[in-house]
């Protein structure tokens, strides 16, 4: 097992170097810079003079080739450092480390409410399929998958200011708590907050995994092995979960390493339409000021979050199947026999 999970953390570093340059090259590609966007700014007050923009250029190092400036940016990268952000004129790690404990809070419950909904909606699908009960999750699973988080968000708010005008839908906190320090109560009105964009950023994910479950689990239910435990009289509930089960549960597994940057993705689009102090609207504007430096890490971050998902599934893929550890004990023995 040592060897299997060796080999795909040499692979997952090797991808996030090839992530490093297609996301340097894609944030650089559109024309323009940041120093054009300054210069807009500037322009507000007066026009800038070549003698200027020069100067702008030189201090933010954009006057050199692309290929320097990416060595120099995943240089100090790798090294730990981020780099500075040219429009907030701060370390990029400063303004993650306020925003980021937000972005994972909401993904991670996002996830668990993905996970505790999908799984048994899903096994209560399969097992009942064709019922009113599978007809009315398939339902509500087409919808979920159909419409964008976005939309949803939309449809909170405007529920919420045209019949519960005391709730307060956008932003994490009440006005009043915002600056102010951590207490009891600024934690109870962040939970009363905090279940908007949960349900929101997991319904996709619960409509996606509960159809992956539901399918996998109608296939083995088809399987001869079932017919021969039902005949030889084993409980529907023990046979369920001891086996099908178990089998089914495979393909959702292997889709953890999705799962996590989709939900990012939709907490993005949410925060931005709740309005929400988190990692992807800062994102969103880094990209538009044409900031390197935060957009550049943002995407390392996410795509590092991906392939450790990836490697969590490969993990929990072996631990939860025997045939998988088999099939690579056969591939040591293969390497070593040749």
């Amino acid at each position: 097992m040592l060897a299997y999970l060796g080999r795909r953390l040499v692979i997952m570093v090797l991808t996030l170097a090839v992530i490093s340059v297609v996301a340097f090259v894609v944030i650089e590609l559109p024309p323009g810079d940041f120093v054009s966007w300054r210069i807009e700014q500037m322009s507000e007050r007066g026009m800038a003079s070549q003698e200027e923009i020069d100067a702008l250029r030189r201090r933010y190092g954009l006057d050199r080739s692309m290929a320097y400036r990416y060595v120099r940016w995943i240089t100090r990268f790798v090294q730990g450092d981020m780099g500075h952000s040219l429009s907030w004129d701060q370390p990029v790690w400063t303004l993650f480390r306020s925003r980021f404990p937000m972005t994972v809070l909401i993904t991670a419950l996002s996830l668990l409410f993905t996970w505790a909904l999908a799984i048994p909606i899903g096994i209560l699908s399969a097992v009942r399929r064709y019922s009113v009960t599978d007809v009315v999750w398939t339902f509500v699973g087409f919808i979920g998958l159909a419409t964008p988080n976005f939309l949803i968000a939309l449809v909170f708010m405007y529920l919420s200011y045209e019949f519960f005008p005391d709730i307060e839908v956008g932003g994490l906190l009440s006005h009043r708590y915002v600056a102010a320090p951590w207490t009891a109560a600024k934690v109870l009105d962040l939970l009363g907050h905090l279940w908007i964009p949960v349900v929101i950023v997991g319904t996709a994910g619960t409509a996606g995994t509960m159809r992956v479950i539901r399918a996998n689990l109608i296939d083995e239910l088809r399987k001869p092995y079932v017919e021969m435990a039902r005949a030889k009289g084993l409980s529907e509930a023990r046979l369920i979960f001891r086996y099908p089960v178990r089998v089914a549960i495979n393909p959702f597994l292997s889709t953890v390493g999705w799962v996590l940057p989709l939900l990012i993705a939709g907490e993005t689009i949410t925060a931005i339409v709740l309005g929400m102090p988190t990692a992807g609207p800062l994102f969103l504007q880094a990209l538009l000021r044409q900031d390197m430096q935060v957009a550049g890490a943002y995407v390392m971050l996410v795509s590092a979050l991906t392939l450790i998902g990836t490697r969590i599934s490969d993990f929990l893929l072996v631990v939860a199947d025997p045939r998988i550890r088999m099939e690579g004990s056969g591939e040591q023995g293969a390497e070593k026999a040749s």
